[in-house]
């Protein structure tokens, strides 16, 4: 009797509103039925949800206020503290109203009434350069970041079969191999003799990687960032924009603006480096564009590269595409790389572990990665997850729901934007089991001999899917993930099968938020050469 109703009110929370009422009247037809009668209660209206004033928000924005100069998260989890799992954040100079959640059971219903072309916050800036400010070089082709609806669903469905693709990777193991292996070699030149740890501005190093691994995906060609060409200054100027539009968009996205009014100095500097970063990356791509065009190889359908492919759809659509990869590609995957460092770094006996599954994998340094190789690296991955768990990327995920929704009891119109911010519960041991703790083994299924002996699923699971969702979740979810795991992996198993990783440092406040987090700390790494 207690797990039907708690299959109605699952359900029910569910459901769009008429459909809630017809189950309603049906379950409390007959008698008895107190519990379901009363899950039916009309919910209470959207505008009794707790919120923040127009003229309070502001103010605690302002010099002064209570959440000046904060971080985004530190202001989410601060609200939630004060107003509770759910409220309401006013629209203010032209932003609409915003509903934040932190519970994950709100998350899976938010996510299952998305609709087939999920809406998202937090790009306005970026939609406003290629929609109006740069409209002539777009063209109405303007990639997946900042679009919604029947464009973005157009673009992104174009290149899903591309960049989707599982065996897409297999073109790329060698390449980012001999680009991981330029790396190791950086490393070891740049290091102290004495005390092997890296330079406080390793963190530009890792970008200079990063980068390079994406460049040979996106570009289908190595651009030399690591050696060869370390002194570009067009390289230079992609780096600073890049950055640059990170920090500025979370000022000017998060927090109070007035740029739909009137053009701030922030406003202009964001939409110079986006002109930068369209300038930059659109010489490299049209650099890539001529080379395959005088490239008299005719190669097979499966070994073209993700440019070729594109190209041979729509050049606008490659050529957007490929921006959109070097842009989203570097300062995210340096986060990533980082806090998987610290992570594997601040835990030597994980360290040691994921080290004995890559020897097996990889017996001598120099050994390359094959498809079957890198799919029996079960712990890696693992590691990679955990850490992710540790430094999650984002503070969390937003959709428009496209259906009337309840949530605590209130009802919750479609067309709503709601924010689910899960950053602060990845630290909850009502979530994650000793979640303090830096545990890959939560993410690895287990045997059917260790499932048989213990009667139980993994105990140190998260107790519900939706709240980790690193990569997004649903037609939403990050185009790059495949590509992105690939790096990931192969260059963490290259660093791990080289060099013994050490971090002698505090890790407090490694992360700063901007849209992204991105590393706040020098990155003083110690690497230690592995002798066998």
């Amino acid at each position: 009797m207690f797990g039907r109703q708690a299959k109605l009110r699952q359900l029910l929370q569910i459901l769009p509103l008429q459909q809630r009422q017809q189950i309603c009247v049906a379950s409390t037809a007959s008698a008895g039925k107190i519990e379901a009668a009363s899950e039916c209660q009309r919910p209470r209206p959207y505008n009794t949800i707790p919120k923040v004033s127009k003229a309070q928000f502001l103010l605690y924005m302002l010099p002064g206020g209570r959440y000046y100069k904060k971080e985004f998260p530190y202001v989410m989890l601060d609200l939630h503290k004060r107003l509770g799992t759910l409220y309401r954040v006013p629209g203010i100079l032209g932003k609409e109203e915003y509903l934040l959640t932190n519970d994950p059971a709100h998350f899976e219903q938010v996510v299952r009434v998305e609709g087939p072309w999920p809406e998202r916050q937090g790009k306005s800036i970026m939609d406003f350069h290629r929609s109006q400010y740069r409209k002539d070089f777009y063209q109405g082709i303007e990639g997946i970041i900042s679009t919604d609806g029947e464009m973005w669903a157009k673009f992104r469905f174009t290149v899903n079969p591309v960049m989707m693709q599982p065996k897409i990777v297999r073109l790329y193991y060698q390449k980012l191999s001999n680009v991981n292996k330029e790396f190791i070699q950086r490393i070891r030149e740049i290091r102290d003799r004495h005390t092997f740890e890296v330079p406080e501005n390793f963190e530009e190093e890792i970008n200079r990687w990063t980068l390079e691994s994406v460049s040979v995906v996106a570009l289908d060609k190595q651009l030399g960032l690591i050696n060869k060409n370390r002194n570009d200054p067009q390289l230079r100027k992609l780096f600073d924009s890049i950055n640059q539009y990170f920090a500025l968009a979370a000022k000017i996205e998060l927090r109070p603006s007035f740029w739909r009014f009137l053009p701030s100095p922030q406003f202009k500097r964001a939409m110079q480096a986006l002109d930068n970063i369209q300038e930059v990356s659109g010489n490299f791509v049209n650099e890539a564009l001529e080379r395959l065009k005088h490239d008299p190889t005719e190669k097979p359908e499966h070994e073209k590269s993700v440019l070729e492919k594109l190209l041979k759809i729509d050049k606008k659509i490659a050529t957007v595409m490929a921006m959109d990869m070097i842009m989203a590609g570097v300062d995210t995957t340096t986060s990533a790389v980082t806090g998987c460092l610290l992570s594997i770094a601040k835990n030597p006996e994980k360290q040691a572990k994921l080290r004995e599954e890559v020897l097996r994998i990889l017996p001598n340094k120099d050994s390359d990665f094959t498809e079957a190789s890198i799919n029996n690296m079960p712990y890696l991955r693992a590691c990679i997850k955990e850490s992710l768990r540790f430094f999650p990327l984002i503070p969390g995920n937003s959709r428009v729901i496209k259906s009337d929704i309840v949530l605590n009891g209130y009802q919750i119109p479609k067309e709503t934007a709601v924010i689910m911010t899960s950053q602060g519960l990845h630290m909850d041991d009502q979530y994650f089991p000793r979640s303090k703790e830096f545990l890959p083994e939560r993410w690895l299924r287990q045997t059917k001999e260790q499932s048989t002996e213990s009667k139980c699923p993994n105990a140190l699971k998260p107790s519900n899917p939706f709240i980790y969702l690193p990569f997004g979740f649903g037609p939403r979810m990050c185009i790059g993930k495949r590509i992105v795991e690939m790096e990931l992996e192969l260059g963490i198993a290259r660093l791990i099968r080289n060099f013994y990783i050490e971090f002698n440092h505090s890790t407090e406040k490694a992360f700063k938020s901007q849209l992204i987090s991105v590393p706040n700390i020098p990155l003083q790494f110690k690497f230690m050469d592995v002798e066998y």
